[in-house]
Parts: C-alpha cells; sequence; structure tokens
C-alpha cells in the first residue's frame, strides 16, 4: 500500500507590505540553492548543481539594492566561487549559530530583522527562519520548516525556489527589469550588467 506524504502548502497570501520592507535577503546553500544532492567523485572531488535562473535573480536583487547573503554550515570551496561569481557580498561558511549571525548583519546594515529575508530548507535554519521578516523554504523543505514558514516554493531546491522568492519581492517593490539589447536593467537602480 503506497502512503501519500503531501506537503503542507500556505494559503495565506504574503502581505505585499511585509516584502517591501526586504533590504537584506540571505540564503542557505544544500537544498536551497542546489539540491539536497551531495556529488562525490571516485577522486574526492565534490560538486554541487546551481541553478543559473537563481543566480540571476541574485543579480536582479543586488540591482536593486537589495544586500544578498549566503549562510551556511558547510565549508567549501565550490560555494565560495559561486558567491564570487554572482559577487554576493556576505558570504558566511561554517555558521552554527545563523541566527547570530543574521542579527549581527542586520545590525552592521543599520537593519532589523523584519526588513530580512531568508529562504533554508531544513532544522539548522528554523530559529532564523522564525525570527526574520520574510521567511521560505523550497517545496521540498522538511517538513518542520514548511510548518514554520511564511510562505513555501512552489519549486524545488536547486530548480529555481531561491528565483521564485527573489521575483516576488522584486514584484512587490516595484522593481522589474528589461532587456535592451544584450543589457538589462532594473527601472529606478540607473545599474547596468
Amino acid at each position: 500500500m503506497k502512503t501519500s506524504t503531501k506537503k503542507p502548502t500556505r494559503s495565506r497570501k504574503i502581505s505585499k507590505n511585509v516584502l517591501r520592507r526586504i533590504r537584506l535577503f540571505a540564503t542557505d546553500v544544500d537544498g536551497v540553492l542546489t539540491d539536497t544532492g551531495m556529488y562525490y567523485a571516485e577522486s574526492g572531488d565534490e560538486w554541487k548543481k546551481f541553478n543559473t535562473r537563481d543566480g540571476m535573480g541574485i543579480k536582479l536583487l543586488q540591482r536593486a539594492g537589495i544586500i544578498t547573503a549566503i549562510v551556511t554550515q558547510e565549508r567549501t570551496k565550490l560555494v565560495a566561487r559561486r558567491a564570487e561569481k554572482l559577487a554576493i557580498p556576505e558570504l558566511h561558511q561554517g555558521v552554527m549559530d545563523k541566527l547570530s549571525l543574521i542579527r549581527e548583519m542586520a545590525t552592521r546594515h543599520g537593519l532589523t530583522l523584519s526588513q530580512v529575508a531568508y529562504i533554508g530548507d531544513d532544522i539548522n535554519d528554523l530559529e532564523t527562519l522564525k525570527a526574520v521578516g520574510f521567511s521560505a523554504t523550497p517545496a521540498d523543505g522538511m517538513p518542520q520548516v514548511a510548518a514554520a514558514v511564511d510562505y513555501i516554493c512552489q519549486k524545488n531546491g536547486g530548480e529555481g525556489a531561491v528565483r521564485e522568492i527573489i521575483e516576488m519581492i522584486l514584484e512587490a517593490q516595484g522593481s522589474k527589469f528589461e532587456v535592451r539589447g544584450s543589457k538589462f536593467e532594473v527601472p529606478g537602480s540607473g545599474k547596468r550588467s
């Protein structure tokens, strides 16, 4: 007999006012920016698959003036390279107390926790998810996390969940990107890529 493990869904509408206040966007890595897999070669090399659309979303947030951050317990060169490629100013690896770090970042940037969005997928993210202004988890986040967040994504980790949240934030803040030739810009930001 096959049993169904249906994920809870959020039916409540997210207030655009909450999303308009966001000034710092922080994300976990494994299970959020990547799928939940860890890939190892016989040689010992480790691989992670990142979603390029999530990466473009992070660039759009930056162009809209939102601070971007990676906060993870893992410590890998792969994550450092991804953060460098995306010019993420706040890269924090090997973090065991994510909430303390998020509080410190917010304070350093003159923000309150209500101005922070965080997306995580597992129990080590719970305390932080409960404390920030807007919290989310990918569709395949752990049930305990799904029960605690403001929003459960339609997409899985590593498959566009981060971009889904970013588009919600940008839309609420009135930022839309326009393609002009091979450049894009976020109106009002005065920045182009």
